[in-house]
């Protein structure tokens, strides 16, 4: 099937450029790209979030007063149900599930393409925006919400929230794999179903006190930011499909760069 493009505002994502250039970049090619095309581009995202980070430990400090509105409204609506089940939902952006989840599903979409430089897309996704994150929550240092928490803070800061960027970049880069799915039911509902896990991680660190609004907010740009750049990250040309090769193969085309 063709997937097609997919429009973000000013972004856009090529949903089939590893089906339409299926070549094998040589391991040379691989870490030029991830250098050029993930890892500078990430310092700058760090740059940003970081610039952010002082904003809101500094001039913008009142604005985190403001948010812990939000927290004190959720606390106030807490029951025995949405505890259990934002446990459940928050734990679907744990270390421990992303690097699980990302690991089966590396093995199994290797395994299934053998397109080793495919599959491995959502591990590159996560490992950016851990990076950045880890990074960043090191120089902010923003404390955590002054309400009563539902959980043990780990040890990194509040700033930005590690839970909604590791979710947003392993389930929405999951949702792009999704659309080489055949079967429409099957397509639609596993990519419905990948889109609202990260909402779910979010509303549960907000509920759970971990976290304020903009720490998400960050997070969850964060992660998008990074599934952008991994799902980017290796130079791939699309099969001419207006007329065949001179030489009846799509290897020059394969072999180009955009």
């Amino acid at each position: 099937m063709s997937a097609g493009v997919l429009r973000l505002g000013p972004l856009a994502l090529d949903l089939d450029r590893y089906a339409d250039d299926p070549s094998r970049p040589s391991g040379r090619e691989v870490w030029r790209d991830l250098g050029v095309r993930v890892a500078v581009p990430a310092v700058a995202l760090w740059a940003v979030v970081v610039g952010l980070g002082f904003l809101l430990t500094g001039p913008w400090a009142s604005l985190g007063e403001r948010e812990v509105a939000v927290n004190d409204w959720l606390v106030e609506r807490r029951t025995a149900t949405l505890d259990t089940l934002t446990l459940w939902w928050s734990d679907l952006g744990t270390t421990e599930s992303v690097i699980g989840i990302c690991v089966v599903v590396v093995a199994v979409v290797w395994w299934r393409t053998r397109q080793w430089w495919y599959a491995v897309v959502p591990a590159i996704a996560i490992g950016t925006q851990a990076a950045v994150f880890m990074l960043a929550a090191l120089v902010v240092g923003r404390d955590r919400p002054d309400v009563e928490r539902l959980d043990d803070a780990p040890p990194t800061s509040s700033f930005p929230s590690g839970h909604s960027g590791a979710s947003t970049a392993l389930y929405v880069t999951l949702a792009l794999m999704a659309q080489r799915v055949e079967r429409t039911w099957l397509r639609v509902t596993l990519t419905v179903v990948l889109l609202v896990v990260p909402a779910l991680v979010v509303y549960s660190r907000l509920y759970r006190g971990m976290h304020h609004v903009s720490d998400v907010v960050v997070g969850v740009l964060n992660g998008l930011v990074c599934v952008v750049l991994a799902w980017n990250y290796l130079r791939r040309a699309p099969r001419s499909t207006d007329r065949p090769a001179a030489d009846g193969s799509h290897a020059a085309a394969a072999g180009g760069a955009r």
